[in-house]
């Protein structure tokens, strides 16, 4: 099988899988991203994620990721609802609104790789959703699935920004897509002009310390600085302020992933109904829910916050 044709074959595999978009680079280092990533560190903009700061050669280097690595392929699944939250209750971010999206995509790239073996043979590789330390957004990038827009997000032409990027780092050697060049974005300023904490930066650069999801999940202090009190715009879980407010995002379309769909606690739940939450009834709801990852005692904390 040539490169083309494998290639192909694995283009098909993905989309057989459910994930929309499919992007090939050529494993390599990461330079330019290796600058702006340290300056970004360097003014504090992580906060107190100070993991953030760790393996900084692997982030940058795919191939001590996978010994070898000479592709990169990176993966689209979207996860844009059909049915959103009412207006007047604590908002949650999208992507939170079904199951986990960790324990989700997964399973997709094991499948995925073993059916790459099962066709093409011995190969080496590695999944990776958001828990290793790969710049997805930079590969998906490479990979010509979009550019990477003003609010920091990947953002797609024909399908906007609500997407989870997973990559699949291999030995294999294939045909790269051609690097996303242009940028659409053009003069508009929606998502910085948005933005209730002013965590949206000029030249796309976001000051994660100042964004309501830091806050509202990777903050593990149980006391959320007064100097944010009243710009959360009601925002328990995250925030999609900046996405909702994206032109490109009219033309998102309803997931067709199954395991996406929402919960009908998060479209339903009142204020009251969340003040009354038991901490053993937030377990057995939210198990399988990214909101477990802010624990009970986290979403309280928030709830709180947004509704003193």
């Amino acid at each position: 099988m040539d490169f083309s044709a494998r290639t192909n074959s694995i283009k098909k595999m993905a989309l057989a899988l459910g994930f929309e978009h499919c992007g090939i680079a050529k494993a390599q280092l990461l330079n330019e991203d290796a600058r702006r990533l340290e300056s970004w560190l360097s003014k504090g903009m992580h906060g107190n994620m100070g993991y953030m700061e760790n393996y900084f050669d692997l982030r940058i280097d795919p191939t001590k990721l996978v010994p070898g690595a000479k592709s990169v392929i990176t993966l689209l699944l979207n996860y844009y609802p059909e049915k959103k939250q009412h207006s007047d209750i604590p908002k949650i971010a999208k992507y939170a609104y079904g199951v986990d999206y960790h324990e989700v995509i997964k399973k997709k790239l094991n499948l995925f790789l073993q059916s790459i073996k099962e066709t093409i043979g011995e190969v080496n590789g590695r999944g990776f959703i958001d828990s290793a330390p790969v710049l997805e957004r930079s590969w998906a990038q490479k990979s010509g699935l979009g550019w990477i827009g003003k609010n920091g997000n990947l953002i797609n032409k024909n399908n906007g920004s609500f997407f989870f990027i997973a990559t699949l780092i291999t030995d294999l050697e294939l045909t790269y897509d051609n690097a996303y060049t242009k940028d659409y974005c053009g003069s508009c300023t929606r998502c910085i002009d948005a933005c209730p904490t002013d965590a949206i930066l000029p030249n796309k650069v976001i000051d994660g310390s100042k964004c309501i999801s830091y806050f509202t999940i990777e903050l593990k202090e149980m006391l959320i600085p007064e100097a944010m009190k009243n710009k959360f715009d009601n925002w328990m879980f995250g925030c999609d302020t900046c996405q909702d407010v994206c032109p490109w995002n009219r033309f998102s379309k309803p997931t067709g992933e199954i395991n996406f769909k929402p919960l009908p606690e998060i479209l339903n739940f009142t204020n009251n109904d969340w003040e009354e939450l038991t901490e053993e009834s937030f377990k057995k709801i939210f198990a399988h829910s990214p909101l477990k990852r802010s624990k009970w005692n986290g979403i309280k904390r928030n709830l709180h916050f947004i509704n003193p």
